[in-house]
């Protein structure tokens, strides 16, 4: 198991760039939800320190759509960052949920072609990392940097399910038998321990409203990803110690178990789950792709 100290949870990030006071929109929000920065500065000055402009690519994960990144896209753009956040396929208002992982991948690469996108940080979450696996392989020319935050990293041959804990595996294939269109709900009860483990249950509760079910078919899907592995562009990977989506354990969890299949990597770490801090600490959350991403 990846060794930490429980004791951390106060944020060390007193530099951090703040984002002002203000709203945005979050689909795992009550409208209007106001979202403010622990570490705001309390006579109302803003602190923003010099930071390297980059162009971001953010892919989410599974049981999510590109609202997933409302609160961190609106951070890094505060801090003079360009974010785009590309819709695939089988998620958000797409209705279609028999689609492929080659599918999902065509969304973002087509994406990046048609905005003509170079020079930029692609980061994957989660099941987001075997996309921007694939996503590499076809564009790699221009990518800055690849960033997986707890994410997977498919070895050549592999698929996500391969790299499920055998309960989980078992249960998934039991979720995908009894629904009517292939699809993966998970479970309130298996969210709230596994995805948002540090949240409070309410705060659980109107994250869970905000989640549809996922297309079964590319967590099965094994890659191809021979290419991938010849790619020389550098890459991160962003660990959080306390997310529990995967369980750290023997040939199971994010890091060191996905992050080392990288060869040389970046590692960067942070305190918290799998989904919660998106919404409630975006600005840590925008801070850790930074450091992941600069030069």
């Amino acid at each position: 198991m990846f060794p930490y100290r429980p004791v951390i949870h106060q944020s060390p990030y007193s530099e951090y760039s703040l984002m002002p006071h203000g709203y945005y929109y979050s689909p795992y929000s009550e409208e209007g939800w106001l979202w403010r920065n622990s570490v705001l500065e309390s006579d109302g000055r803003y602190r923003l320190p010099a930071q390297q402009r980059l162009t971001f690519v953010l892919v989410h994960g599974s049981w999510a759509d590109a609202r997933f990144w409302d609160g961190v896209a609106a951070v890094l753009r505060n801090q003079g960052h360009v974010v785009h956040t590309p819709e695939y396929a089988g998620h958000g208002k797409d209705p279609n949920k028999n689609v492929t992982h080659a599918m999902i991948t065509k969304s973002v690469v087509d994406y990046i072609t048609k905005q003509n996108l170079r020079d930029f940080i692609l980061v994957g979450h989660s099941f987001g990392g075997t996309v921007i696996q694939k996503v590499a392989e076809q564009v790699p020319d221009r990518i800055k940097r690849l960033v997986f935050w707890d994410a997977f990293v498919l070895k050549d041959g592999e698929s996500v399910a391969d790299e499920l804990p055998p309960i989980t595996r078992q249960g998934f294939e039991r979720l995908r038998a009894s629904s009517k269109d292939d699809t993966i709900m998970l479970p309130f009860p298996l969210f709230r321990d596994l995805f948002v483990n540090t949240s409070t249950l309410e705060e659980a509760k109107r994250m869970y409203a905000g989640i549809t079910p996922e297309p079964a078919k590319p967590l099965f899907e094994k890659l191809d990803l021979k290419a991938f592995y010849a790619l020389p562009i550098p890459k991160s990977y962003v660990y959080f110690f306390q997310d529990n989506a995967l369980p750290q354990g023997e040939g199971l969890g994010w890091n060191p178990h996905m992050s080392t299949r990288l060869g040389q990597f970046r590692l960067i770490v942070g305190d918290g789950d799998h989904f919660t801090d998106t919404r409630t600490r975006p600005g840590m959350v925008a801070q850790k792709f930074y450091e992941a991403s600069r030069d």
